[in-house]
């Protein structure tokens, strides 16, 4: 009998508000390997669906050389510790559209996070204006929404237009270290791909995105515009009366505009990062209810102007 691989779920851009603030922090409220697997793909079928998303994000930091811009200075030697536990319900609607299905998401992140500065200067080289500092924060982050959803389905491939949008519902504090939400919207076009074969099991998956940044006004602070691109090649085998995936998730993600206004201290401070790390899911199918798991470890091999860690993913999807 041919394998029949079920391909699970939707899109789950995390909603994540990240440590620090912003882009002026060296990151945004996409993270890598947010989308990038089948598991995130177009759900195919109608109905209802859920997802819980867990991140970690291990390890962070940035050294002396670069340092992260920072209400009134600049902080340097900066680690940082970023939890985020994610709900996320979908519903693909039964209406016809130029071919394709209309899906409706939203996901609310809570968030902890912690984050640890060696020193803050009033400039890279001028006198510390205090010393090591830590900050931690929890909460409710940037709730996602996906206003503009349409996918379509031939055999074993799919894909999808998408459009998400961050909202800056999580609390921010222009003066604080950590914060869980940004302070500014970001709109987020993304097309999508997923090939899983339900004859050899193969699985080749690209997502690639824009984020546009408005301006976080309470920092008068404009983060520029990011490039990001997740892609995972797996294999998938049957096992225990279900399917089990293994293989590699490779991210890049590239800001191709500058930061501007007052806060902007350390000028454009675009930034940069990618990496390559392994994937690993399970798919089962009990009655009407289809579950799928996927977890994976995705180290930032090489970082530009922002925190370098792991990113640590754990997903939960039930499909109705």
């Amino acid at each position: 009998m041919k394998p029949k691989i079920l391909l699970a779920s939707l899109a789950c851009a995390l909603a994540l508000a990240s440590t620090v603030r912003a882009e002026q922090s060296g990151t945004g409220h996409y993270i890598s390997g947010s989308t990038a697997s089948f598991i995130d793909a177009f759900p195919g079928q109608p109905g209802f669906g859920f997802e819980n998303i867990f991140f970690y994000w291990n390890d962070a930091n940035v050294g002396a050389s670069h340092g992260l811009p920072l209400e009134g200075g600049i902080a340097l030697n900066v680690n940082a510790s970023v939890y985020a536990d994610t709900s996320l319900a979908y519903y693909q609607a039964p209406i016809d559209i130029l071919g394709g299905n209309p899906v409706f998401a939203v996901a609310i992140p809570y968030v902890w996070a912690e984050v640890t500065a060696g020193s803050v200067r009033d400039r890279r080289s001028g006198p510390p204006i205090t010393r090591t500092t830590s900050d931690t924060a929890d909460g409710v982050g940037d709730i996602e929404m996906w206003p503009f959803w349409l996918g379509w389905t031939n055999g074993d491939f799919k894909y999808d237009v998408r459009t998400a949008v961050y909202a800056p519902s999580g609390e921010y504090n222009k003066t604080a270290l950590a914060n869980v939400g940004l302070g500014y919207w970001t709109f987020e076009p993304e097309i999508v791909f997923s090939w899983l074969s339900t004859k050899i099991g193969t699985e080749v998956s690209l997502f690639t995105g824009l984020d546009f940044n408005t301006k976080n006004t309470d920092a008068d602070y404009q983060s520029g515009d990011i490039f990001h691109v997740d892609a995972t090649v797996a294999q998938h085998l049957p096992l225990l009366g279900g399917y089990a995936g293994v293989g590699a998730n490779a991210f890049y993600y590239k800001q191709f505009t500058g930061d501007t206004g007052s806060s902007a201290k350390l000028g454009a401070f675009e930034t940069e990062s990618y990496g390559v790390g392994p994937v690993g899911s399970y798919t089962h199918k009990f009655g009407k209810t289809q579950l799928v798991f996927e977890a994976k470890w995705l180290p930032q091999m090489h970082t530009q102007n922002t925190f370098k860690g792991n990113y640590i993913w754990a997903k939960l999807v039930l499909m109705f």
